[in-house]
């Protein structure tokens, strides 16, 4: 579950987001809707403990700065961030090392799903943006979060990858996670979410 209550963000002087509460439960997927400029980038990276920021947050009952909340994170920015000299493989493998995760064949089913199996040994600078983005999504969900936040995580997505991701969010919500998208398009998200802020 995500709990955010009471979050303040100042910029100096300039209030970017100005006492926010509200709660995302297990098997829901909530949105953040709001148009470009609202804040929504913002609180989503004091959620993931990006910003400092007055209030608190909580990622399934632990504070979200702490270690164990970070382990059950999943965070999809707006802008993917890549690794020029890693292949798709070499990113899913730093990631499967820093969690200390079995290989267990689960990145080859993401990396099937998005299509990237096949470019597996593409360095991240020879991406386009959409397989940037797709490698992105592939890297935050493979330590199977039950906390994820993706930050308009539709941008640079053909059709087809955007229908996979919907469907994996609704596979990953049936099995318990917490889920929060940020967008400012609610026509690419108006089926298939629970609540919105």
């Amino acid at each position: 579950m995500l709990k955010v209550e009471n979050v303040t963000k100042r910029y100096g002087k300039v209030v970017a987001n100005d006492n926010i509460s509200f709660q995302v439960g297990q098997g829901q997927i909530a949105l953040l809707l709001g148009p470009n400029g609202a804040g929504k980038s913002t609180i989503i990276k004091c959620i993931v403990g990006l910003l400092r920021f007055s209030g608190r947050i909580e990622v399934n009952g632990k504070h979200n700065k702490s270690l164990e909340a970070k382990r059950v994170l999943g965070y999809v920015s707006e802008m993917p961030a890549i690794y020029d000299l890693l292949t798709i493989d070499e990113h899913m493998e730093f990631i499967r090392r820093a969690y200390r995760l079995p290989d267990d064949g689960y990145d080859r089913v993401l990396l099937e799903r998005f299509e990237l199996l096949d470019k597996k040994d593409k360095l991240g600078k020879e991406l386009s943006k959409g397989m940037q983005q797709k490698l992105s999504i592939c890297c935050a969900l493979l330590h199977r979060p039950k906390v994820i936040v993706l930050d308009e995580p539709m941008v640079g997505l053909d059709p087809r990858a955007i229908k996979e991701l919907k469907q994996l969010l609704k596979e990953l919500r049936s099995e318990g996670a917490a889920i929060l998208i940020s967008t400012h398009m609610l026509d690419s998200v108006d089926e298939y979410w629970d609540v919105a802020h």
